[in-house]
């Protein structure tokens, strides 16, 4: 970098990493792309839509904001990146390669990965019986929407039955 200081660690990086990416995804949705597509309700109440503007890209960024920071806080990814930094740093001067438990490469990977996988089936898995619930409950609300509209129709032709 040539500022002689220390690298930045990976969490640092991760940060600069998703800081770039909020300014670029903010970038690509510019004010006046947004316009552009509201351009009638533009012309109608200009103020209004930067106003709405202002309140999507903002809604916007602490929404994914707060949906990367819940990603770092469950996957501990601060203690893991700490924790990364420092075994590169002890391995800098090692000439060997590094220890592995089996010796056997694939077996050590499978060993790490099975177990985060199963965890991650697991989650999705929870993921999925939420949103089927939702689903569900959502599903009820459409047909119970529907038998309204059928009953308020029943309703509407005995009353024209009974007017005419």
């Amino acid at each position: 970098d040539g500022g002689g200081g220390p690298a930045p660690g990976r969490a640092e990086v991760f940060t600069a990493v998703v800081d770039t990416f909020l300014e670029k995804l903010v970038a690509a949705g510019s004010y006046q792309r947004f316009v552009n597509c509201y351009r009638c309700f533009y012309k109608l109440q200009p103020q209004l839509t930067r106003s709405i503007y202002d309140q999507f890209i903002s809604q916007l960024q602490a929404s994914i904001k707060e949906e990367i920071q819940e990603v770092k806080n469950e996957g501990n990814l601060e203690g893991l990146f700490s924790s990364l930094d420092k075994i590169v740093e002890e391995a800098k001067d090692r000439e060997e390669p590094a220890w592995r438990p089996s010796g056997i490469p694939e077996q050590d990977v499978r060993s790490t990965l099975v177990p985060y996988l199963l965890k991650h089936r697991s989650y999705l898995r929870r993921a999925l019986r939420e949103r089927e619930e939702e689903n569900r409950k959502l599903a009820e609300s459409v047909l119970m929407g529907r038998d309204r509209i059928v009953e308020l129709q029943q309703l509407i032709q005995a009353r024209q039955q009974a007017w005419q």
